[in-house]
């Protein structure tokens, strides 16, 4: 019989996977699977959760949100481990999971992986470190880094906006520059976002993304006045941003970006790498399961 590591994230969404491990195991001994699981712990080196992973294993399951899923692709390609990966999306955010199509009920997704075939998808790099739906910086970006795991417990994604609100007193311009063989920009800007998936904090931001291009999606929310902010955030809804001239938008597979502003980066929800930052699109860098 196979076996399936289960890495699950306990503190998640509102800790609802908890309820839903009996149904897990259940679901794969139906189909003559054996669930191993591990449960992450706080301040504990993720990379323990794959010392008994060997050629007995069919595939990886991760139970989190994006952070999570983030935190064993990168353990993952520390140890050159190539099995596939299925994800329950049951964290706060989930836009890496909405994104691929899989269910945030439980047992659907579980049956939708185990009913399908790996699939090569892109995944990003950000200098060392790798990441699979967005990496970003400037305004806001590290809302979620600053954010109550308890509140957002509680309250879900809106404890996210409270934090955003929390954080207006901060808004101000930005230098920064960026280089690729697409675009280069050097000025001032409010937002820089790099997609590998297409949504971050359920705004479908990157429309025009593809999870298998070999590409990755820039957005530069440049700075303007403030009076011109309210028109663009109607776009953004509508979902007409890229359009605007207000926005630098463009797909490439390699960009170097410098900045000296007092500033961080944002990987998933966690403290990204500090500048100067080379992002790449690693072109059908993972293998996933349960893709629609």
């Amino acid at each position: 019989m196979k076996k399936v590591r289960f890495i699950y994230n306990p503190y998640s969404g509102e800790n609802g996977i908890i309820d839903e491990i009996d149904n897990v195991i259940r679901i794969h001994q139906d189909v003559g699977m054996i669930i191993v699981p591990y449960r992450i712990k706080k301040g504990k080196d993720l990379s323990e959760a794959l010392d008994i992973v060997d050629d007995t294993y069919a595939y990886i399951l991760i139970a989190g949100g994006d952070g999570t899923v983030d935190s064993v692709v990168n353990a993952m390609e520390q140890r050159n481990i190539n099995l596939p990966i299925g994800i329950l999306p049951v964290g706060t955010a989930n836009d890496f999971g909405s994104f691929l199509g899989i269910p945030s009920d439980v047992e659907t997704a579980c049956k939708q992986i185990l009913s399908s075939k790996p699939k090569l998808i892109d995944i990003g790099k950000i200098n060392e470190k790798y990441f699979v739906n967005v990496a970003s910086t400037g305004l806001f970006t590290d809302v979620s880094q600053k954010t109550d795991v308890n509140l957002k417990n509680t309250i879900g994604k809106l404890a996210y906006y409270l934090k955003g609100l929390e954080e207006l007193p901060n808004f101000r311009r930005l230098k920064l520059k960026l280089t690729s063989k697409e675009c280069t920009f050097d000025g001032e800007m409010y937002l820089l976002l790099v997609f590998n998936g297409k949504t971050a904090g359920n705004f479908n931001l990157a429309t025009e993304a593809d999870v298998t291009d070999g590409k990755l999606d820039v957005i530069i929310f440049k700075a303007i006045q403030i009076i011109e902010l309210i028109p663009l955030f109607i776009k953004v809804l509508r979902g007409e941003h890229l359009d605007s001239d207000k926005v630098v938008y463009f797909k490439t597979d390699d960009l170097y970006i410098e900045s000296s502003e007092d500033i961080v980066t944002d990987i998933d929800g966690e403290r990204g790498p500090d500048f100067p930052l080379r992002i790449q699109c690693i072109e059908k860098g993972i293998k996933v399961l349960g893709i629609n």
